[in-house]
């Protein structure tokens, strides 16, 4: 495998040849130095007559081949002309050496602008080692204590979707009622988007998605960015109302209407009465509780059970299920008139395994929510998460959504002595059925659905991960905890298995 260093020339680099007592080797040289490459590629925005000095003093310090690049930004801090630049060598360099080839970026040689694109692009579009080197401590691997998503970041670059662009136009510039849902994903934006444009007006709303993506939290806050926002906002779980209570829980009843009704009762429409009703788990309802809220919707009256007179309320309707509504239907479950009532504005909540970008702003602002929410218990100390916590989270499957991440940090965070939540104790919080999937390892069933690559790649990545997470980053030490010759055959696995350092 040919290894391939890219980098900047930075101004310290251009002093070395003249300046050394001074400033030392410089960062391209101290990486020379310190590391073997088959290859060097250097990108220079000064002109060739000052680089030329440099680049007579670095060549006999080195068996690799140097190339120098030369490029004209309109400033050193230009991140889309530095972002354009980068993308464009590399792509080109890694073409020409062809085969494998394992990448290193220099962060310190030049302006912290391209310093944070180098970052950006060994995240997600050219895994690659991170390197630095100061006068005093030497070459060492960077450590970036943030993960960036492999499909968001290039998006955001590319800039922003027309359709989202046409979608949010008239939009005002923020939405404060929207703010508890987070998020920064492409999907998510279009959703937030479709929901502020449907927030101003009356008209009912479906939302549909997996269980703990969070509908009841985006029907509140649609209800907030409404005209009825200071008007009750009333949230009934249609699947805890037994089948011969739901006319009564909906719409109310007069005392004396059947056995048990002792007074008169006041349903969830009128209680909701120039506010909202949220009505989670719609599909739920049974057949003739469908009918009789079909009709309530169309004529905007209530009947109490055991009264003869109507009531007129003012309702807006956010409904919510977990189900496939069109399949419910096809099984005769749910009356079509109804579903397309509802729907006038539909929504769909993708689940966290769609939301790219998504899971590293969730864990932490979830963290943050379990730490104040421990905070007064005797002895709490506030919980971080360890790197190999944080892969480890970052890569489980969430069937739960939202919902299940919550709980599980609430979880691990009871099982973690100390401030540092580790990889163990993210793990024994997961759930135990999910925890029991992953590890059959040696009882697997042989057959088409056997890859025997996936599974060693599994056990590896696992390894590899626990070592680092144990050593706190230090692969020498990680090496010798899973049997590797040293510190550049770890980063090897590391590259080839795509474990973030």
């Amino acid at each position: 495998m040919k290894r391939l260093l890219i980098s900047w020339v930075g101004r310290t680099d251009l002093r070395a040849p003249k300046e050394e007592e001074v400033v030392g080797k410089g960062p391209i040289a101290q990486a020379l130095d310190a590391g073997s490459y088959d290859a060097v590629v250097l990108i220079s925005d000064y002109p060739r007559k000052e680089v030329a000095p440099f680049l007579e003093w670095l060549q006999p310090r080195t068996k690799a081949e140097v190339t120098v690049l030369y490029e004209s930004l309109s400033g050193p801090t230009n991140f889309g002309e530095i972002y354009k630049v980068a993308t464009r060598v590399v792509a080109q360099a890694l073409e020409r050496c062809g085969g494998d080839v394992e990448l290193a970026f220099h962060l310190s040689p030049g302006t912290p602008a391209m310093a944070s694109v180098w970052i950006i692009l060994a995240k997600t579009r050219f895994p690659a080692e991170l390197i630095e080197s100061s006068l005093h401590h030497g070459v060492r691997t960077a450590s970036v204590p943030f993960d960036i998503s492999a499909e968001f970041i290039p998006d955001l670059l590319r800039g922003p979707d027309e359709r989202l662009e046409k979608l949010t136009a008239g939009l005002p510039p923020d939405a404060p009622e929207f703010a508890d849902i987070v998020h920064r994903s492409r999907v998510m934006a279009r959703v937030i988007a479709k929901a502020r444009r449907v927030a101003p007006r009356s008209i009912t709303v479906l939302i549909e998605g997996e269980s703990g993506t969070g509908k009841e939290l985006l029907a509140r806050a649609i209800h907030r960015a409404s005209p009825r926002r200071d008007k009750p906002f009333k949230a009934v779980n249609c699947g805890a109302i037994p089948s011969e209570l739901a006319e009564s829980e909906l719409f109310g009843h007069e005392k004396g209407a059947f056995t048990g009704a002792h007074k008169t009762k006041v349903g969830y429409f009128e209680a909701a009465d120039g506010g909202t009703l949220f009505l989670d788990e719609i599909a739920e309802l049974s057949l003739p509780a469908q009918v009789k809220l079909l009709r309530v919707l169309q004529d905007g009256e209530v009947l109490r059970v055991g009264s003869t007179n109507l009531l007129k309320v003012d309702v807006r309707i956010i409904a919510a299920t977990n189900r496939t509504l069109s399949e419910e239907i096809a099984a005769g479950r749910f009356r079509e008139d109804l579903f397309y009532r509802l729907a006038v504005a539909a929504l769909r909540l993708p689940p966290l395994r769609e939301r790219s970008g998504d899971m590293g702003l969730l864990l932490d602002r979830l963290l943050e929510q379990v730490n104040l929410e421990h905070a007064q218990e005797p002895g709490y100390e506030r919980k971080i998460l360890s790197a190999g916590a944080r892969n480890l989270l970052l890569l489980h499957p969430w069937p739960g959504n939202v919902r299940e991440l919550l709980n599980t940090l609430h979880r691990a965070a009871l099982w973690t002595s100390g401030s540092s939540m580790r990889i163990e104790d993210a793990r024994e919080a997961l759930l135990p059925a999910a925890g029991r999937e992953v590890s059959r390892i040696l009882d697997r069933p042989l057959g088409d659905e056997l890859s025997l690559p996936d599974l060693l790649a599994t056990v590896v990545r696992h390894y590899l991960t626990r070592a680092l997470d144990e050593t706190r980053g230090n692969k020498t030490l990680a090496a010798r905890l899973v049997g590797l010759s040293g510190y550049q055959t770890l980063t090897n696995w590391l590259n080839k298995y795509g474990v973030k350092r």
